[in-house]
C-alpha cells in the first residue's frame, strides 16, 4: 500500500504544483471518496494557494441542496450516472468559485450494485472553467481499492485537464 500512498501524493504535489503555475483555482465534489480526493490534495505543503474546498455529497440530499442536482437527473439515471457526474462537478465549480472541479459518483461495494452498473462502476464529472464533461470508469478489487483508485483517476483528470487546456 506505500507504493501506491507515494503514487497519489506523486500526483496530488503535480496537481498543486501545476494549478499554482497555471493559476487555476481547484475543488471537488466527493460522494463514493468520502473527502480522500480532497485530503490526499491538502497533504501538500502549499495547496491552499490553489484548493478552495470540497462538497462530500454521500448523500441525493446534499447532491441536491448543496451541489444543484436537479432531481429529476437522480431520478431518470441515479446518482451513479454520467450525468449526474457532470452535474456535481458543475455545482462545485459555482458552489467553491473554482475554474477546476472534479466530482466522483458510483459503487464502492461490497454491496449497492445497480442495473447494469456492479460493483467497482465509478462516474468522474469534470467542469473545466466552461467545459464539462464526465467518464465512465471500471474498477476491480475491494472497497479500498475501488476508492483508491478513482482518488488517482480523479488526480489524473484533473491534471490533464489542466496541461491540455480543455477537456
Amino acid at each position: 500500500m506505500a507504493d501506491i500512498t507515494e503514487l497519489i501524493f506523486s500526483k496530488a504535489s503535480e496537481l498543486v504544483t501545476i494549478s499554482k503555475f497555471e493559476e487555476i483555482t481547484i475543488g471537488f465534489a466527493e460522494s463514493l471518496t468520502g473527502g480522500l480526493i480532497s485530503s490526499s490534495v491538502v497533504a501538500v505543503p502549499g495547496a491552499s494557494a490553489v484548493f478552495k474546498g470540497s462538497v462530500v455529497s454521500y448523500t441525493n440530499e446534499v447532491k441536491e441542496g448543496v451541489l444543484g442536482v436537479p432531481a429529476g437527473i437522480i431520478s431518470a439515471y441515479t446518482e451513479v450516472s454520467a450525468e449526474c457526474a457532470k452535474a456535481m462537478a458543475e455545482g462545485a465549480r459555482d458552489v467553491l468559485g473554482v475554474d477546476l472541479a472534479i466530482s466522483v459518483t458510483g459503487i464502492a461495494g461490497p454491496t449497492g450494485e445497480l442495473p447494469g452498473k456492479p460493483v467497482g462502476t465509478v462516474y468522474m464529472g469534470y467542469c473545466f472553467r466552461d467545459i464539462a464533461g464526465s467518464l465512465r470508469l471500471n474498477f476491480n478489487g475491494d472497497r479500498d481499492t475501488i476508492r483508491t483508485c478513482t482518488v488517482l483517476e480523479a488526480l489524473n483528470k484533473a491534471i490533464s485537464l489542466i496541461k491540455d487546456g480543455k477537456a
